[in-house]
């Protein structure tokens, strides 16, 4: 599976989709780059698989970086990628372009900061790329642009790009999927994205039967003190539907989710919806610390927690830790190996979801608290 997940992730960037529409009768790429004077230039497509890198074309650019492939016979419907040095430059065509240009700089070229001309697909691509690197773009509204794209390759360039292989995206995927098999039910990228769909799922269903947390059981009881010293105890807010949630101010993806859940909370806080925060943060290797050394990297981890807390603008007053870092004893009560990790108690203290994650599916998660409520 890693090897094959190793070989998708490489051979994404230069998919191809078969024949979706006519190839016209010639088709030129060409470009002038910044930084590109007297390189090669090389223009790639290919499969996924074992099949990963297939040049089509290799040019030299002259002494302004101007560069240009001309194909008599068209290119035909793809993904195709500009090589210059180390950058690469992954563009769809839809197979009807007569002249497609790229004009910037060639350092620009691995975050999508090219002007791209005559193509369309190309051009949305651009964009959506671009937006996913400034992390203008949550995996909702991925979702929302894999169902309404025109081209569907572009929709499932843009899952597998952005969302990885993890399995909270997986209806995600298989929404990329429906519509690229419904153009190409038999083309090699439809076949080799469904095998991977597959995978996915089964390892997800693995990993989600190994939870040491169950949805239906009574969830764990968690008492821990708050920055000011004050304890809480997770039981006390039955009658509450809770979110329980582990995060640090270290974990670039919690600080991230932070505002939405802040959103969450404003919106339903007065209907018996709120927050149980455990900080993760902690010194890293607490065996080796003498007791003063512990002492001292402790109360540098709760500063930034508290700096995170006041800079998130966390508003709910339940925020605990006992600054133990991976060793917290509430993480290990849930099995939480990675963050953010997040599980839903309902209003009886039972766990009705098991990690659901906001920056991963915000819409689902609303959803869920509204149908607890």
């Amino acid at each position: 599976m890693k090897n094959f997940l190793a070989i998708l992730v490489i051979s994404v960037t230069v998919l191809f989709l078969g024949s979706c529409a006519p190839t016209p009768k010639g088709t030129t790429v060409k470009g002038q780059m910044e930084g590109a004077a007297n390189l090669q230039v090389f223009l790639d497509k290919a499969g996924l698989g074992q099949q990963a890198n297939m040049v089509l074309e290799k040019v030299n650019a002259d002494a302004s970086g101007n560069f240009k492939f001309d194909f008599p016979e068209g290119l035909e419907a793809g993904v195709y990628r500009l090589r210059i040095g180390r950058q690469r430059l992954n563009f769809i065509l839809d197979g009807k372009e007569k002249v497609v240009q790229f004009d910037g700089n060639v350092d620009d070229m691995n975050f999508y900061n090219i002007q791209a001309t005559g193509s369309t697909p190309t051009t949305t691509f651009f964009n959506t790329m671009q937006s996913l690197v400034k992390r203008e773009m949550k995996a909702d509204d991925v979702k929302n642009f894999v169902d309404t794209t025109a081209n569907p390759l572009v929709a499932v360039f843009t899952a597998i790009n952005s969302l990885g292989t993890r399995g909270e995206y997986l209806d995600t995927h298989k929404a990329a999927y429906e519509r690229l098999a419904k153009v190409d039910p038999s083309g090699e990228v439809t076949t080799t994205y469904k095998a991977l769909i597959d995978e996915v799922e089964m390892q997800y269903a693995a990993q989600l039967a190994e939870e040491r947390i169950q949805v239906g059981q009574p969830a764990p009881d968690i008492k821990l003190t708050s920055p000011s010293g004050k304890e809480y105890t997770l039981s006390d807010l039955k009658g509450q539907v809770v979110m329980l949630d582990f995060w640090a101010s270290w974990c670039g993806p919690c600080r991230r989710a932070n505002p939405d859940v802040v959103e969450l909370y404003k919106r339903y806080k007065n209907k018996g919806f709120t927050v149980f925060s455990v900080s993760l943060d902690g010194p890293r290797g607490i065996a080796g610390l003498s007791g003063e050394q512990l002492k001292a990297q402790q109360n540098d981890s709760k500063q930034k927690w508290v700096s995170a807390i006041e800079a998130d603008k966390l508003e709910w007053p339940y925020h605990v830790s006992d600054l133990r870092g991976w060793e917290a004893a509430p993480a290990a009560l849930y099995g939480v190996k990675s963050i953010p990790k997040t599980f839903l108690i309902d209003k009886e203290g039972k766990i009705a979801r098991v990690g659901v994650n906001p920056l991963a599916a915000l819409k689902q998660l609303e959803e869920d608290i509204k149908s607890l409520l």
